[in-house]
C-alpha cells in the first residue's frame, strides 16, 4: 500500500490529541470548517467556522471515528446531536494552553469523504510537518505559542492567528 492509498491521519490525531488533553486534565476544543455535511447549531456558527468542547464532561455518547465525530451536546439547555466529518476538522487543541494541531482548510465544495490535494491552507499551517509534503492530505502543524517555542525554523517565528481566539460558553 502506497501513502495515496493509506487513510487519512486526521482521525488518529485527532484521537491522540483528545487523549493527550483529558490525560493531562485538559479540555479538548475542535475547530470546525462548517458546510453542508456538517450537522451544528447553525445559529452558532460565525465566519463558517464553529469551536466545540468535547470533553468528557460537556458530551455524551462520545464517538471518535475515521469518518466522523459525533457526540450529544447541550446548547442553551437543548440536547443537540452534533456529527461532525473528520476532514471538515480544522483544530484541536487545549483550551487552557492552546497547545495542538491545525489541519488544512477544506476548501469549499469538496466532498466531506474526499479531501483534495488542491485544499486551501489554513493560516495556521504555515508551516509543514516534519518530513509531510506540500501534496499530502496528512499535513499538520503543531500549534505553538511564543512561551513554549519550537515547531518552526530558526529564524522563521510562527504567525500568530488571525482574528480573535475562539470561545465556548458552557451552560450548566
Amino acid at each position: 500500500m502506497n501513502a495515496l492509498e493509506s487513510t487519512s491521519t486526521r482521525p488518529y490525531l485527532i484521537r491522540a490529541l483528545y487523549d493527550w488533553c483529558t490525560d493531562n486534565g485538559l479540555t479538548p476544543y475542535v475547530a470546525v470548517q462548517v458546510d453542508e455535511t456538517v450537522q451544528v447549531p447553525r445559529e452558532y456558527v460565525k465566519n463558517g467556522e464553529i469551536v466545540l468542547n468535547i470533553s468528557f464532561d460537556a458530551t455524551s455518547s462520545l464517538k471518535l471515528g475515521n469518518e466522523f465525530i459525533e457526540f450529544k451536546a447541550r446548547f442553551a439547555g437543548t440536547a443537540r446531536e452534533i456529527m461532525v466529518p473528520v476532514n471538515r476538522v480544522i483544530a484541536i487543541y487545549a483550551r487552557e494552553n492552546g497547545q495542538g494541531m491545525a489541519f488544512p482548510v477544506p476548501a469549499p465544495g469538496t466532498e466531506a469523504a474526499a479531501p483534495t490535494a488542491s485544499s486551501k491552507p489554513s493560516p495556521l499551517s504555515s508551516v509543514p510537518a516534519a518530513g509531510a509534503s506540500s501534496e499530502q492530505e496528512g499535513k499538520v502543524v503543531q500549534l505553538v505559542t511564543p512561551e513554549t517555542g519550537g515547531g518552526a525554523p530558526e529564524g522563521d517565528p510562527p504567525k500568530p492567528p488571525t482574528g480573535p481566539r475562539p470561545a465556548l460558553k458552557r451552560v450548566k
